[in-house]
Formats: structure tokens, C-alpha cells, sequence
């Protein structure tokens, strides 16, 4: 099948272009607003031979397609015209909170994931030169590739100015520009000079919180949210002739105002308390988290809950210097779903659930595990349980040790150089025999089902 074809089969099967009112797309499914979820068959969805999943949750309608998601998603939107319009008022209502927060924070970090993985894996090729003498830490060559690094963390507020800004509806570059605010080179100065002689920093009379803001999460997202309810205020009320420079100039004044004074220090306190409450974990029951996160990651994925560890494994790394939220627990996990389903491709003797067990395997120990979980692990079932298991046994172990990692990349087993770090080679050996501890029995009793 092409993939024109493969587009019109999926558009004809999610209810026809009419019924789509929205699409995106993340690293492995096409993400669908429908009108009506009702008028979508998720049965002939699943028969099309590149189509591994259908879920439907947080207000979208998820199509499986793994790795090769970018091509489907430009086949369609080249062959469709489709907006990416606001689900009707009906459906919106009908949605939890939870749901709603799920949604939102998808809708922010998928777009940039791309750029903090690239970064972060920058980092790690970094690590290695400066390991086998290819690269001096003291040279000029090491200088502009660390800051080629971590400019994407640095200016993440930037980032996240723009797709929370496009997540919540308002113009996009004011949204950056509210990012580039809080870590702009005279407003640090001004923060770092005023903390060096115990004086204070004041708009208009007001105190500003003498914070700094580089690489910080929380605050710009609660920036986007309040300017959601400012801009089309100051909009709806603008006269027209007027409008073009009158709404994004008092936007970028009240939003910009509350920000430093408001908003921003409780957004800065929120990431402190995320960051304390972590660091007495990570003292007092440092297996916990890589427990609960090697074992329940699956579960997570398929809710779309696991993008909520996202933006505290990246806090961690920016209040502390490494993740031990996210990125330890969530790689071992990714690694026990691989694991799982090449078992299933290697033991299988039918010829398709061979070559889907071998194929979504080998892209799940890379950190990609939706096609493994949806098409291969969910479907048999015990392969999912021995890979919850095997990957809460992992968990549990590098939790022990206490492993950490010092860079935001895909978990999976390339991200193993990102866990070299202040800790030295240990926490990295630990890493390694965390990633081998599977447990070969939990998989092979899993595989009742060789003649599939």
C-alpha cells in the first residue's frame, strides 16, 4: 500500500476529512480532533497493514504508525486541507481535568522534544570525543559544541513560549518574546548584581522575584496560560484600526509585567518545591521512583501520562544537573518492551508476527515502544507483563545505586553515554547492567505462542 493510499484509508476511516477538525502528529501516531469519535472504526484502522494502534484518549483520536508517522502525516496533509481548529464546544465540555492537562502538556513538549533530544544527544557524542582524546575540554572546539549543546536548554523558555503559546491559542512570537524576557542578558545582570549587594529589583514600584529563569519549565507555561485569557481580551475590545500594534503591545506590557512580578516567581517556586521534593526522595527512598517508573511505564504510555514526567525529569536536570525522574527508570522499561517483543519475533514461526516482533523490537530499544506496545506486547499479553516486571526488577536495581542521567535524550540504549557524568564510570556501569538485567526468563515464558 503507498502511503497516498495508506493517508485516504485512514482519513476515510477516522470518518471522513469532514469529521477532522484538527491534526498533529508526535514521534510515532497521527494525533486526530474528530468531531464525531463515533463515526471513526478503529477495527478497519488496525487491518491497515502500516497501522499498529488505535487509542483514543485526552481528547484525541491516536493513530499507530511508529517511526515512519512523519511521511504519513505529510501524505495526508498534502492530499487534505486541514486546520487545526478548536474540537467543537460539545466535546470540549465532556473532558476531564485530567484529560484536559494531559492534553496540553502534549501539545507544549512534542513539538520540541525533537530539538531537546538532538541537544542532548549532542552532549553525549561531546562526552565521548573529550573520552577517547578526540576533543580537548579546554579547546575552542569543545567550547562551541558544549554551548551548541545547551543553548536549546538554556533558551528553553523560548521554546516553550512558542509552543505553549501555539498549544494555547495566541500569536506565537509574543509568546517567545515573554520567553526571552525572562533570560534576557540585562535582566540577568540586573538579578545578579542586585543578589551580589543584597538590593532589590523593582518595576514600577513593584518587587521582582530576583530569580533566574534559563532553562526553567513552569513559569513560561503559566505565562502562555494567562496571556490565553489577555490577548483576546485586549483583541475582542481593540478597535480595528488600531488592533495590528495596539493588541500585542499591551499584551507583551501586562503578560511581560505580571511575569517578572507574579507569575514568573510562582513558577519558579513550583520547579524549587518539584526540585526539593525529588532531592528528599533521592536521599531517603532513591529506588522508589525508577521502581514505579521502570514497571508502570507501558501503563502510562497508553493513557499519555508519561509526558508528564517530561517536563520534571527536565526541571531536575536544570535545578540539579541530572534527571533521576524520567530518564533512568523509563529507559530500562523501553529496553524490557524491546526486549520482549524480539522474543516474540525470534521465537514466533509465523512469518508476520516474526517480522513485526523483530522490527517494532529493535525501534523500542531504541526508545520508540509504541508499535512494540500496541502491536506486538498488548496483543499477547504476557510479553507485556514480563516486560512490566523485568523492567521494575531494572528499575529497582539502578535505583538502589542511585543512577542518574546528565542530558535530555530518547530513552533507550543509545542514551547510555548520557549517563557518564559527575558520578564517574560507576553510575554509567550501573546503567549498563540495569539496561541487561531483563531477566531472560520473565521473556521466554512469556512466548506461549510460537506457532502464531
Amino acid at each position: 500500500m503507498s502511503k497516498n493510499q495508506l493517508a485516504k484509508s485512514i482519513i476515510d476511516n477516522v470518518g471522513g476529512i469532514d469529521n477532522v477538525s484538527g491534526l498533529t502528529h508526535c514521534a510515532t501516531r497521527l494525533r486526530f480532533n474528530l468531531k464525531d469519535d463515533s463515526k471513526a472504526n478503529a477495527d478497519d484502522l488496525k487491518d491497515l497493514s502500516k497501522v499498529v494502534g488505535v487509542v483514543n484518549q485526552g481528547g484525541q483520536y491516536q493513530v499507530i504508525i511508529g517511526p515512519d508517522v512523519k511521511n504519513v502525516y505529510k501524505s495526508i496533509t498534502d492530499d487534505y486541507s486541514i486546520g487545526e481548529t478548536k474540537p467543537v464546544e460539545d466535546k470540549e465540555e465532556k473532558k476531564s481535568v485530567v484529560s484536559k492537562v494531559l492534553d496540553t502538556i502534549v501539545g507544549i513538549f512534542v513539538p520540541i522534544v525533537p530539538a531537546l533530544a538532538g541537544a542532548g544527544m549532542l552532549k553525549t557524542v561531546l562526552i565521548l570525543l573529550v573520552l577517547v582524546g578526540l576533543v580537548s575540554s579546554k579547546s575552542q572546539t569543545y567550547q562551541i559544541l558544549n554551548l551548541m549543546g545547551d543553548a536549546a536548554f538554556y533558551f528553553l523558555p523560548v521554546l516553550i513560549g512558542n509552543s505553549a503559546a501555539k498549544k494555547f491559542k495566541v500569536n506565537q512570537y509574543v509568546g517567545m518574546s515573554i520567553g526571552a524576557i525572562l533570560i534576557y542578558p540585562t535582566f540577568i545582570q540586573m538579578v545578579n548584581q542586585a543578589q551580589a549587594n543584597h538590593t532589590g529589583i523593582n518595576l514600577f514600584g513593584v518587587p521582582v522575584t530576583l530569580a533566574t529563569y534559563s532553562s526553567s519549565v513552569i513559569p513560561i507555561i503559566l505565562a502562555m496560560w494567562f496571556m490565553s485569557y489577555v490577548e483576546p481580551f485586549i483583541d475582542k475590545h481593540m478597535p480595528s484600526a488600531i488592533k495590528i500594534f495596539m493588541t500585542p503591545l499591551l499584551t507583551l506590557m501586562i503578560v511581560g509585567f505580571s511575569t517578572l512580578t507574579f507569575i514568573g516567581p510562582i513558577g519558579y517556586w513550583l520547579g524549587s518545591i518539584l526540585g526539593v521534593f525529588f532531592s528528599f526522595l533521592d536521599v531517603h527512598v532513591q529506588w522508589l521512583v525508577p521502581l514505579l517508573v521502570g514497571t508502570f511505564t507501558p501503563l502510562l504510555v497508553m493513557t499519555g501520562m508519561h509526558y508528564g514526567l517530561i517536563p520534571l525529569g527536565i526541571n531536575q536536570l536544570a535545578t540539579q544537573g541530572f534527571d533521576s525522574i524520567a530518564g533512568p527508570g523509563m529507559m530500562v522499561s523501553n529496553i524490557a518492551q524491546g526486549g520482549a517483543a524480539l522474543a516474540v519475533g525470534i521465537q514466533s514461526k509465523n512469518k508476520k508476527t516474526k517480522e513485526l516482533g523483530l522490527s517494532t523490537g529493535i525501534s523500542a530499544v531504541a526508545g520508540i515502544t509504541e508499535p512494540a506496545l500496541y502491536g506486538v506486547n498488548m496483543k499477547f499479553k504476557k510479553p507485556l507483563i514480563s516486560s512490566m516486571i523485568g523492567g521494575g526488577i531494572a528499575g529497582l536495581f539502578i535505583g538502589i545505586f542511585g543512577t542518574v542521567r546528565y542530558a535530555q535524550v530518547a530513552p533507550g540504549l543509545f542514551a547510555l553515554p548520557s549517563f557518564i557524568g559527575t558520578k564517574g564510570w560507576s553510575n554509567f556501569i550501573y546503567a549498563v547492567i540495569g539496561c541487561a538485567i531483563y531477566i531472560r526468563s520473565f521473556v521466554c515464558r512469556s512466548i506461549d505462542h510460537r506457532n502464531r
